[in-house]
């Protein structure tokens, strides 16, 4: 029969193990955990998704880019709302990519969509290629906040918008367990005015943030100095 202090031992292992594997799949989805991962985002990513594109004038015939696609999801809203238009879809990971195609198998066929492994760190496209940059749920990981909002900059064209959403900030109502989790995740933590002050230190003007504090949702939007 184990000790008591054996059992007490595996099971922390065991948490910790679980514990390590979410906050890997949260950053950088991966395998069939990472499909399972990505279907949950896909859902659950809707209604912030649409409350924060609420905040910005779409054209039907944009060039849109969304950076971190994960699963797709929000690249298949933005294609709908862009009929006229095209829709680009970035991740750096392979599991996102596979999957962001599946969902938007139809639209990639139809030439209104493509898929494409990538980092913001390094966007593969020209100069001002883009109306509107979206990210959703995932300047939380980028490498270098300043470096990457610029990097977004230079893919925008004249006057082009970049749209952070976010489903949590510093200083929302009840957000010492989201501190927690951020800090567990390696996460960057941004109040409200950070992403003002990164958006305007870093190439954009006319920065607006949006808040819904009762979700504790939040959406960024910046028009391009160019």
């Amino acid at each position: 029969m184990s000790s008591p202090i054996a059992e007490t031992l595996a099971r922390i292992a065991i948490s910790g193990g679980l514990i390590a594997v979410v906050l890997r799949q949260c950053r950088k989805p991966s395998r069939w955990v990472g499909r399972a991962f990505l279907a949950i985002m896909n859902r659950s990513h809707l209604g912030v998704t649409k409350w924060g594109l609420a905040h910005v004038a779409i054209a039907p015939d944009a060039t849109v880019l969304d950076v971190g696609c994960g699963g797709g999801r929000t690249v298949a809203t933005l294609a709908a709302a862009t009929p006229q238009g095209h829709v680009d879809g970035v991740d750096y990971s392979a599991e996102s990519i596979a999957v962001a195609r599946r969902t938007n198998v139809d639209a990639i066929a139809r030439g209104c969509v493509t898929i494409t492994p990538a980092s913001v760190a390094a966007l593969p496209f020209p100069d001002a290629h883009f109306d509107l940059v979206t990210a959703v749920e995932t300047h939380y990981y980028w490498p270098d906040l300043a470096a990457n909002v610029r990097e977004i900059g230079r893919v925008l064209r004249p006057g082009g918008h970049v749209v952070v959403i976010a489903e949590t900030y510093r200083g929302r109502p009840f957000d010492w367990p989201f501190r927690a989790s951020m800090a567990l995740l390696r996460a960057q933590y941004l109040s409200a005015p950070a992403h003002a002050a990164l958006l305007r230190d870093n190439g954009f003007v006319d920065v607006t943030v949006h808040t819904d504090p009762a979700k504790g949702w939040l959406c960024a939007v910046g028009r391009h100095n160019r």
